[in-house]
């Protein structure tokens, strides 16, 4: 598994290139939407384009006509609406709602052809041709900037370029690959032992940020109130209605976005530690795809965290030896998770608490869900090695980590 790093970046930008930079974004949309509507087929899934080159022979002479992008920023946009729509085609083939993708967000993908990095400033082409922007860095020293991007131990890999509408600023979210002294990617070893895996299954939640199979919670508690306080101090400050309480409410949006990562980025870390600490292999999260309708409830803000935390564990778990997969979270918190009943139904759960209708099997409900995940995940990989002409025995012992020991598919437990 490789070893990536993403390193957000703010730009410093005049006002005279603001109009350059949206118009270059409107662009690349209008591009990435054309695309689309070229790959996606509403009667069947079959016949949507899937095939990166096909869709590029098909388009790109007439979107580089039609636009004033570069050649690079045309094909990436081709990329990512194929992208999209495969895995559109993939939820469509497993039965999943799905619509054509359509691209509405200020966003702008870089490769290393239209995007050049100097020490303290970057040259990114546009409409009106390359222009040159700097930094600002926070004085902290070293930054994710100065420890990706400047190192000769990462190389720039295809990155995105964001808008904050709020703050009318500029972010570029550098992505680096490690490499070797030959300029090889750097592969981080995961346990992929035919023989044996101890998986720690992640559940998220509203109440419960995130639950572990060993029992550790991460409670959304400390999380929820100072999103709260934020909110509270901006209704506050929209209020007043001047230019300080307006300049102030920009800065209050900064330390709100810097503290949400810190926060994410902890929770993150500690998973990856509990993971290590309980000689686990794999970190398993439910599928996010959907999680949207499966928690109607949750605010802006869980969704936000939740991808997120997903995001930061699967690039620091591998520096580890972990590995991070995801499964689908279908009835994992309507299921038994003792693995000698099973037993799933929608009355199983009552808000915060579990008891199994069959069983009696009592608990807390995310820490039923998040061992169900783990359970999921091992079923799964159990009957890969099982189906596999390469798997040299009919068992596959995979364990999840439980509290105060281990659990398999056979029900054993250990202590």
């Amino acid at each position: 598994m490789e070893v990536r790093r993403t390193a957000p970046v703010k730009l410093v930008v005049p006002d005279e290139y603001h109009d350059d930079l949206h118009e270059t974004a409107d662009q690349f949309r209008y591009c990435a939407n054309q695309a689309s509507d070229y790959c996606w087929d509403n009667t069947s899934y079959k016949n949507c384009v899937t095939s990166n080159s096909k869709a590029r022979d098909a388009l790109y002479d007439r979107l580089k006509d039609e636009t004033d992008l570069n050649a690079n920023l045309v094909q990436e946009a081709i990329r990512r609406a194929v992208h999209a729509v495969d895995s559109g085609v993939d939820r469509w083939k497993k039965g999943k709602r799905t619509n054509k993708p359509e691209f509405t967000s200020w966003s702008i993908v870089f490769d290393k052809r239209s995007a050049t990095f100097y020490r303290n400033k970057i040259s990114l082409a546009t409409v009106n041709g390359r222009v040159e922007f700097e930094f600002e860095l926070p004085a902290d020293s070293p930054t994710p900037y100065e420890e990706y991007v400047l190192s000769e131990d990462y190389e720039f890999r295809t990155s995105t370029l964001q808008y904050d509408q709020a703050s009318n600023e500029f972010y570029f979210h550098v992505t680096t690959r490690k490499v070797d002294d030959d300029g090889e990617a750097v592969e981080i070893e995961v346990s992929d032992d035919t023989g044996h895996q101890t998986v720690l299954g992640i559940d998220l939640g509203v109440n419960s940020l995130a639950v572990a199979s060993t029992g550790t919670f991460w409670s959304g508690d400390e999380y929820d109130h100072w999103i709260h306080e934020f909110e509270k101090r901006r209704a506050e400050m929209q209020q007043r209605g001047t230019q300080a309480a307006h300049n102030a409410l920009l800065r209050l949006g900064k330390r709100e976005r810097a503290w949400r990562k810190q926060y994410i980025h902890t929770v993150a870390n500690e998973i990856v530690d509990e993971a290590v600490a309980h000689d686990c292999d794999v970190i398993v999260f439910e599928d996010l795809t959907d999680i949207r309708e499966r928690l109607p409830h949750a605010d802006w803000h869980h969704m936000w965290a939740f991808r997120r935390l997903v995001e930061y564990v699967e690039y620091k778990a591998p520096e580890q030896g972990v590995a991070v997969e995801q499964v689908d979270p279908d009835h994992t918190s309507q299921r038994c998770s003792r693995t000698d009943c099973g037993f799933t139904h929608e009355d199983n759960r009552d808000g915060e608490q579990f008891k199994c209708l069959k069983c009696g099997y009592e608990v807390n409900a995310d820490y039923n869900g998040a061992k169900n995940i783990a359970l999921r995940y091992m079923r799964k990989r159990t009957h890969s090695l099982r189906s596999s002409p390469m798997s040299g025995s009919a068992d596959a012992p995979v364990d999840v980590r439980i509290t105060g020991g281990t659990q398999n598919g056979n029900g054993y437990q250990s202590v």
